[in-house]
């Protein structure tokens, strides 16, 4: 076609908390469809055949009508580009392996222009997704060519490399479920569980508890062992050699059959088992020494049985599971690593990636199989002989669930290992001739103790059950009654609201508590000024939540500041919406009147926890139709106590705020809890007391006792000398 209809991407913002779309964070962006706007999908010859052939998936999207297939309904029916556009982002990016399900599609006033919004768990994976929607699209539209895998393989890279890896993930899923808020520190895996000082932080399997010298004594496999040993663990006979003459003295000593691995390795690279003669002895301490680093190599007595490991979290074993014995049959024809390819790596469950349970193996790659090859006289290249078994691994893959047997005298064995080295969350490796045996019963020993275990093998394993690991470590980390949350107020409006902030922020200080507070009139400490910059943002807000001195924390959120970044925090405490008044300055996010700036000031109000309380403007009708967002409780206030909301709301048992001839009167149902004079305020304030009883509503919404209120009345100092300090 020479007349190609385009979509034209005009801006993307990323809203890091949440807006007015959800509680969680998605890319916005707006988009031109042009001519598109006068092409719905129907009118289109050959799109949806295009669409659907492109990207089959789609047919799993619900959509308005709430079925399966319900999406690619509206498509045949007839959409609009832009709401295609969402669907097709959010689609890239399940099959990349980072899944999302939230997507709007909204129209603006300017005809052709839309606002479309989608989840992502990473901001650029998510722009390039969109990015690659759009070129599917047109492609469908224009009859052009797409090549899905390249870009499903571009996109998949993109996850691995940026997004938290799988074990991470699911701890702070469990973390979610538990309702307990996250913050990602790093492009790595740190991570943030719970605000200020009832934070709890984790880097993959180690928490903030994992002791450093725990972790120095588990990559010290010797002084490992002798620990184990002194506390009574069963461990095998073992020496610490430096060269391969060394080695096989070594196993002479012990007694073959020997083991043989790198004093400091993991994930069994470089370990060769059941070694009998001087020569596979000493081509194992060539290949540990290698895999090592050319640090020292342990040699030390085989004992018989199945390798296996045990999840220690806390004190106790949460999962378990056990190696494999990997064979291959020669057919006369193929090499061993042919064999491997046809009868080891066909298994879907192999492959490279962190997805996948299993290894691919691979003979020629490996010094450990070449090895055990070469002590049956083979090679890779080597070609069996029909129906000629071939040991490929002794050991490895221990990807296979044994939880549920686990006899509690080995799980009793494995936890003591891990409390000896020292470690909260723990890896232990024993061998064992029977997992359901009682430890006497058999031959078994701890040949490792391993800090920052892998958690994949457990929460996806080979065969079996997947394992809660990720509720085992948040259950550790935190009490079954806490959410790692602190108290959070935020402030939404445009009626001073950055000075009831700092008026809510020393309310709290002198109730007590370390105080930090991210407002337009600066960022704050304990009532110390530490910038004199707008601090009405994300970022600053963000600074607040990752301190670990702070026990309660105050935001002013513009709208300005909704809509281009969300709220810093998931969830708050007390949230207090002074007015609903629309301002020039939203017109560049089409935010065209008061009942479009109401969806973005209810966003304060959404994010109220159930146990939390809305402090809300009685005076104010549009603040007022609030009341039935909030999950929790409301705190009306209003000069008048006459107003319909305030009374209808007194008489329901429930709590007000009003003045009264230059008093600031508590009030709950028919009693008054306490009178607060308001000229008290320095300088004196009494020509600004919806100011005054908004901050009081948010003390009392926080159980400060009023008593603590007026005397922070008295000596909050309006204009503070600014003491800027080093954050």
């Amino acid at each position: 076609m020479t007349n190609k209809k385009s979509i034209d991407i005009l801006r993307v913002t990323h809203l890091r908390g949440p807006n007015i779309w959800t509680y969680r964070a998605v890319i916005e962006a707006l988009v031109d469809i042009g001519e598109l706007e006068d092409h719905p999908s129907n009118t289109l010859p050959g799109f949806y055949e295009r669409l659907t052939t492109l990207l089959p998936s789609l047919v799993e999207h619900h959509c308005s009508p709430g079925v399966r297939g319900g999406f690619l309904q509206r498509v045949r029916e007839g959409t609009y580009a832009a709401h295609i556009l969402e669907h097709v982002t959010l689609e890239l990016q399940n099959l990349a392996g980072m899944r999302t399900g939230f997507g709007k599609a909204r129209q603006t006033s300017q005809r052709g222009v839309y606002k479309i919004a989608f989840r992502t768990r990473q901001e650029q994976v998510g722009r390039e997704a969109l990015a690659a929607a759009r070129e599917l699209v047109l492609a469908a539209v224009n009859d052009t060519p797409f090549d899905l895998p390249a870009t499903l393989a571009h996109l998949s890279e993109r996850v691995d490399d940026l997004c938290l890896g799988p074990s991470t993930a699911n701890i702070v899923d469990a973390a979610t479920e538990r309702r307990i808020p996250s913050i990602r520190l790093t492009e790595g895996n740190l991570v943030q569980l719970g605000y200020g000082i009832n934070q709890r932080r984790i880097w993959t399997a180690e928490t903030d508890q994992t002791s450093a010298i725990a972790e120095e004594i588990a990559s010290d496999k010797d002084l490992t062992k002798s620990l184990l040993k002194s506390c009574g663990v069963p461990v095998p006979e073992g020496e610490l050699v430096r060269s391969a003459e060394a080695a096989w003295e070594a196993a002479q000593s012990i007694g073959v059959p020997v083991v043989v691995k790198p004093y400091d390795g993991n994930h069994g690279r470089g370990v060769s088992l059941n070694l009998m003669t001087q020569s596979d002895v000493e081509g194992a301490y060539a290949l540990a020494y290698r895999k090592g680093g050319g640090s020292s190599v342990i040699v030390e007595k085989y004992i018989a049985g199945d390798e296996h490991r045990f999840l220690i979290v806390g004190k106790k074993v949460v999962a378990a599971a056990c190696g494999e014995v990997l064979w291959v049959t020669g057919d006369g024809a193929s090499t061993v690593d042919e064999l491997c390819e046809k009868q080891i790596n066909i298994d879907p469950r192999r492959g490279t990636g962190e997805d996948f349970p299993l290894n691919v193996v691979l003979p020629s790659n490996s010094g450990e199989i070449i090895l055990e090859l070469e002590r049956a006289g083979l090679t890779p290249e080597s070609v069996p002989l029909a129906d000629q078994k071939v040991l490929i691994q002794r050991n490895g893959n221990v990807a296979f669930d044994v939880t549920d047997t686990v006899h509690p005298s080995v799980a009793a064995t494995a936890a003591l290992a891990a409390r000896v080295v020292g470690l909260d969350i723990a890896g232990v490796d024993m061998v064992l001739e029977d997992v359901t045996k009682p430890m006497h019963a058999q031959r078994a020993a701890v040949i490792e103790v391993n800090a920052s275990p892998g958690l994949l093998s457990h929460i996806k394993p080979a065969q079996g059950a997947g394992r809660p690991v990720g509720k085992a470590i948040i259950d550790h980390l935190f009490q079954s009654d806490r959410d790692g949350r602190i108290p959070i107020v935020g402030i939404t409006g445009t009626q001073k609201t950055g000075r009831i902030a700092r008026l809510v922020a020393w309310l709290a200080h002198i109730s007590g508590k370390h105080v930090g507070l991210a407002c337009s009139e600066g960022l704050y400490l304990d009532g110390r000024q530490v910038s004199s910059n707008d601090a009405a943002h994300w970022e600053a807000g963000q600074r607040l939540l990752i301190n670990r001195s702070v026990q309660a924390a105050v935001f002013e959120n513009g709208s300005h500041t909704i809509l281009a970044e969300g709220l810093a925090y998931d969830k708050c405490s007390v949230g207090v919406v002074t007015d609903v008044s629309w301002q020039e300055s939203l017109k560049e996010f089409d935010i065209l009147d008061a009942e479009q700036t109401f969806k973005v000031a209810r966003t304060q109000v959404d994010v109220i926890l159930p146990t939390g309380t809305a402090v809300l403007n009685a005076a104010d009708p549009q603040v007022v139709e609030m009341a039935e967002l909030c999950d929790g409780k409301v705190i009306f206030y209003a000069l008048d106590a006459r107003l319909p909301a305030m009374a209808d709301h007194r008489a329901s048992g429930e709590r007000v705020v009003f003045v009264r001839d230059e008093l600031i009167v508590m009030a709950q149902g028919s009693s008054e809890i306490a009178q607060l004079p308001l000229a008290t305020l320095k300088p004196a304030k009494s020509s600004q007391p919806e100011m005054v009883m908004a901050a009081v509503a948010a003390a009392w919404a926080l159980n400060i006792p009023p008593e603590l209120i007026g005397a922070g009345l008295r000596t909050f100092e309006s204009n503070p000398k600014k003491t800027p300090y080093s954050y």
